[in-house]
């Protein structure tokens, strides 16, 4: 009987299967004819908006209109260090600053993390006696007050672009960065970047910082009014069509309309305290 039972069992396993094994070959017929279907049907490709070579902007928004005719004339060469956020964001404003300069005078670098091995080119202009740093603390020397002999050297200059917190921690952890002379901006200027927060109202954008050092640099103040221009375009498009003026993390505070819980641990207490009381101008 143990046989028997086991026996038809098997029986009725085998014809089950079986079933199923059709009605799966039916399916994937069915779903093979459905599918080759839509390979017929046209593919619809989003148009990617055209974009204006130059500032790297929208056709429709092309900001050509205030940059200078031609590229400016600098000896000073620029090497943006930029973090890589930094490259996805849309109202970044390092394309406009090289939309001004001559080709070769304004170099970008993307990464994190940068030693020799990997980029040699940068360690050389990290290692340059001419090359200079902007970034601001107790070692660095005001630019403003450095001597005649340096103020007339074809200089480099390093700008790291990113957020405070990012600029920061690439400094800190690429010891290439701590080679050339560290240098801040004493000038005491608002940032005109007003549809992004600032730490600070003395935090200025990377082509502010660049547009103040060039123009220490090439004993030029025109420059700095001709690289603010597309900037104050930009911003005063982005307000008329919907942006919200950003005040920096220090007015907020200053003016009590600092609406987020304040910090309990100490460390991060300190650093809002610095944010209202450093007046050093940082880039981001």
């Amino acid at each position: 009987m143990d046989n028997g039972h086991f026996c038809a069992s098997s029986n009725s396993d085998e014809t089950e299967k079986r079933r199923g094994d059709n009605s799966s070959a039916e399916l994937d017929n069915v779903l093979e004819d459905a599918f080759g279907e839509l390979t017929v049907l046209p593919v619809e490709t989003e148009d990617r908006r055209p974009t204006c070579l130059r500032c790297r902007r929208p056709e429709k928004v092309c900001l050509c209109p205030f940059l200078p005719q031609q590229p400016l004339d600098v000896s000073t060469c620029l090497y943006i260090v930029q973090h890589p956020n930094e490259e996805s964001r849309v109202l970044r404003t390092v394309p406009l600053l090289a939309a001004c300069l001559p080709q070769g005078k304004c170099n970008v670098i993307v990464g994190r993390r940068f030693s020799e091995e990997r980029y040699p080119d940068l360690a050389a202009v990290c290692q340059d006696r001419k090359t200079l740093i902007l970034y601001p603390g107790p070692n660095a020397q005001n630019l403003e007050e450095l001597d005649e002999e340096k103020l007339n050297t074809q200089h480099n200059v390093i700008l790291i672009d990113g957020t405070w917190s990012q600029a920061k921690n690439m400094f800190l952890k690429n010891t290439m960065f701590h080679l050339p002379k560290q240098i801040q901006l004493n000038r005491v200027i608002s940032s005109q970047y007003v549809i992004r927060t600032q730490p600070s109202n003395i935090c200025l954008s990377t082509l502010e910082c660049a547009a103040v050092t060039l123009s220490i640099l090439e004993r030029n103040d025109n420059i700095q009014e001709v690289l603010l221009r597309p900037l104050r375009a930009l911003c005063s498009f982005q307000l008329q069509h919907g942006a919200q003026v950003h005040h920096s993390k220090e007015h907020l505070l200053k003016t009590g309309m600092y609406d987020k819980p304040m910090p309990k641990n100490k460390r991060k207490i300190k650093r809002m305290e610095k944010l209202v009381n450093d007046r050093h101008i940082c880039p981001r």
